[in-house]
């Protein structure tokens, strides 16, 4: 029986609770469930994490998703908006019973008010979380 998670992945479910804890990983996973969609664009997630650089936000997304962890979903073509983000970075199923199972979602509520108590955000972060998502993710 395979013990990966997701096709190609390489962290078998043992592995997992060290692999999402790294920070930077641990970190967009919070910011996964902290936005109202759950659908984070990659420009949200980078502005979410100013100390971050945005090569090292797309670099743990891609591990994220390689882990089955993460998905990437897209708008059909004939949604997609000129200025708009048309890609989005929501967790798998995998991802989320994982999380469940050892209690991790607890906090996704507070995290999700915490969201909104930010008050400086650029109006272009404004304009992307309020940007058309994939209705089936």
């Amino acid at each position: 029986m395979d013990d990966s998670l997701g096709d190609g992945a390489e962290t078998t479910p043992r592995e997992l609770p060290h692999f999402i804890t790294q920070q930077t990983r641990s970190t967009l996973i919070n910011n996964i469930l902290q936005h109202p969609d759950q659908l984070p664009s990659m420009y949200e997630l980078e502005e979410l994490n100013p100390s971050v650089s945005e090569a090292t936000v797309y670099k743990h997304i891609q591990k994220l998703i390689d882990a089955g962890i993460v998905k990437e979903v897209s708008l059909d073509d004939d949604q997609r908006r000129q200025g708009y983000p048309w890609k989005f970075y929501g967790l798998t199923e995998v991802a989320r019973e994982f999380l469940k199972t050892h209690n991790l979602l607890a906090a996704e509520e507070t995290l999700q008010q915490i969201y909104d108590t930010i008050s400086n955000k650029p109006e272009k972060m404004v304009k992307y979380e309020n940007a058309p998502r994939p209705a089936d993710t």
